[in-house]
């Protein structure tokens, strides 16, 4: 607590001033956590004082309170390049970030509990910079970073806020944020260079080559970076109790097909929120497990036993598979490439289809989705259809974001489509009556075709890798595409 109290009076945080009536005056009060290292011992004890920011008012003490989240794509496409060109990859983490931030408007809270001035307890602390727990705490830390950042001459990225570009010469740096946790990757003398100038504006501990970040273990070898989540998974499954439990072989059974009414309503749906929410941020790292947690996250709102049972079915899948996570690798060429893919009417309930795409940046997967359509298709066509427009929109934003990194494809991106008529329709700017009902933001990527940019070729039903993101498979099935796909435990260095 000390530490904490010591570090915001260095940071002149706030002044004392005597309360008035006008004055919205923010209660604070003491967090306590433990920080651990990834291999689960105490790293150390952590006290921060926090505002009670649900007191503010808006208009009086907040205003504008959005601040970017970087894009887990972005996140993987940067490493991947640092990989192939064989950079340093470094990370940092600032100290009391949200302490950096300074404020645009009047914010009062009160004096710290236990801290209270002898000499002056009857008055409050008018904050000169942002307190954890503010509105728009972080997006004052942001625009702090970003003011900084802007005057070393980088350049923030459009197609993703939360990634700056720096460039002199033919060298490159990146800089990826994520609130108080930073990547950089680059030439060796810019990061090295970089850092030296990052820990003279803010105080920071460097945290040297990348290991572990947001929950997330990175081993690097000769052969690329292995991104993996085992830590995570462990703790979910103790918290769940199914540490022990006996594995499987896929997340989800391929029959019988779960409904809105399968099975009793739950009495309490805390627990089964509480772990899909935990499954779907394992998606960093899973795409097997990507389909399975689509479905399940259908069924937030009114969860039965038989749901809560496909749900301990996919931790049971993970306990058999904790070091399992996705591979960049470091030779590879240099292409853009997707699998799109659909399963026409599949939800029993509704008869929506699924949407399923896997991106790879040379060999190595860097984005994927499983995810229904908004409305009911009424051919497989038009479902693959809709699902190569969703491909092609996901890979025009990653083509976007390689231009601002300075990367040139030598050839156009392709997107990789098992369903003949899909793959004419959108090489053929042919009118067909039996397609006019369909949306006219679809076509848009017809457009991209037509002009090159894009290309859809077809490709057999047993080589579509995002089949395995539209359905639940037989174990075979579902382990070759696994394969393939690129999911897999750490490489031999």
């Amino acid at each position: 607590m000390s530490e904490e109290i010591d570090a915001q009076l260095r940071n002149h945080t706030w002044e004392l001033v005597p309360p008035t009536t006008a004055q919205n005056i923010i209660t604070c009060k003491w967090i306590f956590t433990i920080k651990f290292r990834p291999d689960g011992s105490i790293e150390r004890y952590k006290a921060r004082l926090v505002a009670r920011g649900f007191n503010q008012q808006y208009g009086l003490d907040y205003s504008e309170t959005f601040s970017p989240v970087i894009k887990s794509t972005t996140i993987r496409v940067v490493l991947e390049v640092a990989v192939m060109r064989n950079w340093s990859i470094h990370q940092v983490d600032i100290n009391n970030a949200f302490l950096q931030g300074t404020l645009q408007e009047e914010v009062y809270v009160s004096q710290p509990p236990g801290f209270i001035d002898k000499d002056r307890p009857q008055f409050v602390c008018r904050l000169k910079k942002a307190l954890y727990g503010l509105k728009q705490a972080p997006r004052a830390w942001y625009q702090e970073l970003k003011t900084y950042l802007s005057q070393a001459g980088f350049k923030n990225s459009l197609a993703d806020t939360s990634l700056f570009i720096y460039q002199r010469g033919c060298e490159v740096i990146y800089v990826l944020v994520y609130v108080d946790d930073i990547i950089i990757a680059g030439t060796t003398s810019l990061v090295t260079a970089f850092n030296k100038s990052l820990a003279a504006r803010f105080s920071l501990k460097d945290l040297g080559a990348l290991s572990y970040f947001l929950g997330i273990e990175a081993t690097r070898s000769s052969k690329g970076l292995h991104l993996m989540q085992r830590k995570y998974i462990i703790d979910l499954l103790t918290k769940t109790n199914m540490l022990e439990a006996k594995s499987v072989s896929t997340p989800m059974s391929s029959s019988p097909k779960l409904t809105l009414c399968s099975g009793q309503i739950l009495d309490d749906a805390k627990e089964y929120r509480a772990v899909i929410g935990s499954l779907q941020y394992l998606a960093f790292t899973r795409p097997d497990i990507a389909f399975a947690v689509n479905k399940l996250s259908q069924f937030m709102h009114k969860p039965t036993n038989e749901h809560w049972q496909a749900a301990k079915r996919i931790l049971r899948y993970l306990a058999g598979t904790k070091s399992h996570g996705i591979f960049l690798r470091s030779e590879t060429p240099l292409t853009l490439h997707a699998f799109s893919d659909a399963d026409w009417a599949g939800d029993q309930n509704d008869y929506i289809s699924t949407n399923a795409y896997i991106i790879y940046f040379g060999g190595s997967p860097v984005s994927w989705s499983s995810k229904k359509q908004r409305n009911v298709s009424r051919s497989s066509t038009e479902a693959e259809y809709r699902s190569v427009a969703n491909t092609a929109s996901e890979l025009r934003w990653v083509c976007s974001l390689l231009s601002e990194m300075g990367i040139h494809l030598p050839t156009a991106p392709v997107i990789y489509c098992d369903n003949m008529g899909a793959t004419y329709l959108c090489a053929n700017p042919v009118f067909h009556s039996r397609m006019k009902h369909v949306a006219l933001d679809y076509h848009f990527g017809r457009g991209y075709i037509q002009s090159g940019a894009l290309r859809v070729s077809h490709v057999s039903t047993k080589d579509q890798l995002a089949d395995s993101l539209t359905k639940p498979l037989p174990r075979p099935r579902f382990q070759e595409l696994n394969r393939k796909i690129g999911v897999m435990e750490l490489p031999p260095s």
